[in-house]
């Protein structure tokens, strides 16, 4: 019986991998007004039913036993009960759940068995509305492997068609790979490779003055292509816009990927990533800039009782830039390190090797997973 739910759950996974997304919340008891109507229209599909829909509970129907619901600050405890072990202990939920309350676009649907809360999953409305960014899914530890994350992506994707017909694509980023027959039933966009590293606080300033020291001794520091910072939003819309930005950074998909949340390059998106207070540093060379990096800001993660993630996203296939960017990002952070940090720096395939070996011979900041890749994928709707 498990070896079949566990076979149901995997089919389920990939066949229907998306969610919900986008109401934008007024407040944390109400939804707006075409969310509602959109809700009401759904409730008329005799197999997605509540038997009693009231505002305040946020319920949205029902599915094999399940009913679900808008998710709500107070749901926060039961959301963190069912996420143990989710990504490794790399899980952002805990720091964002109470931002994803208000977040525009954003819609969080909770799965309960009678009261007890069992899955979850979101989603976040881009690309000017034709896109669905499938984010967040979990299951409760005793239910997995069963079929449960099915039923809740089965039943994301019904809502997710009503109340939002002009989303045509789902999009999603993913750190394992899926068997090929598996794969065939999406479009693979790209793959990113990803180094990742593991540090504490107290050896974390050497560490980075070790990078410094690095490409001071070979030179590179005094490349003719310097990296400078962005920090007006007519600056960013002047380089990101630029019509051949995309195949000269090999951009993957041709979009960005913004810490898991892969972006096109469109002014409506722009609103989403001002609201991530992201840190970018670009080639300051002039003319056509090879290369591009940005960083979000460390965030806790449960990861051995309580860490600290530090994201890092490079674009373009110099590898000296990349050292340099790598190395300035580490440095503007340095004095927020406390305790363990997981950083983890996402890349063009070219550029793994050569900034692993840049990396390499710290005693306390070292690789922590071997090669890994991050996977950029998209269906139709």
């Amino acid at each position: 019986m498990f070896s079949l739910c566990k076979a149901l759950h995997k089919q389920f996974y990939l066949s229907h991998i998306l969610t919900v997304v986008g109401i934008q919340r007024q407040n944390h008891t109400t939804v707006d007004a075409v969310g509602h109507q959109a809700q009401k229209k759904l409730f008329y599909n005799p197999q997605l039913t509540c038997a009693e829909v009231t505002m305040d509970s946020h319920c949205v129907g029902e599915l094999d036993g399940l009913t679900f619901y808008l998710a709500k600050p107070e749901d926060y405890d039961d959301v963190m009960a069912i996420s143990q072990d989710i990504y490794g202990g790399n899980d952002y939920l805990p720091h964002r759940y109470h931002y994803w309350m208000t977040e525009p676009g954003r819609v969080v649907i909770i799965a309960r068995r009678g009261k007890k809360l069992v899955a979850l999953e979101s989603g976040l409305l881009v690309d000017g509305g034709e896109t669905v960014i499938g984010e967040g899914l979990r299951v409760c530890p005793k239910e997995r492997g069963c079929g449960l994350a099915g039923v809740i992506l089965r039943f994301a994707d019904g809502y997710i068609k009503k109340v939002y017909p002009n989303v045509k694509t789902m999009r999603f980023t993913r750190g394992d790979d899926p068997r090929p027959e598996k794969l065939r039933k999406f479009t693979l966009l790209a793959r990113r490779s990803v180094l990742s590293l593991l540090g504490d606080s107290e050896g974390f300033n050497s560490f980075v003055s070790g990078l410094q020291e690095k490409l001071v001794v070979s030179d590179e520091t005094n490349s003719s292509r310097p990296l400078v910072p962005v920090k007006d939003l007519d600056a960013l819309k002047a380089f990101l816009f630029d019509s051949d930005l995309s195949s000269r950074l090999q951009l993957p998909g041709g979009a960005i990927i913004q810490d898991w949340e892969p972006l096109k390059l469109m002014e409506s998106n722009l609103h989403i990533l001002a609201r991530r207070n992201l840190t970018w540093f670009v080639d300051g060379s002039g003319g056509k800039p090879l290369f591009m990096s940005f960083h979000t800001p460390p965030y806790p993660i449960p990861y051995n009782g309580g860490s600290l993630c530090f994201n890092i996203d490079l674009y373009g296939m110099e590898t000296t830039l990349a050292k340099k960017a790598l190395t300035t990002h580490l440095n503007s952070v340095k004095s927020e390190i406390q305790g363990l940090v997981l950083v983890h720096i996402y890349m063009h395939q070219t550029l793994w090797k050569d900034l692993k070996q840049f990396c390499e011979g710290h005693d306390t900041v070292k690789q922590s997973k071997n090669f890994w890749e991050q996977l950029f994928l998209e269906k139709e709707l």
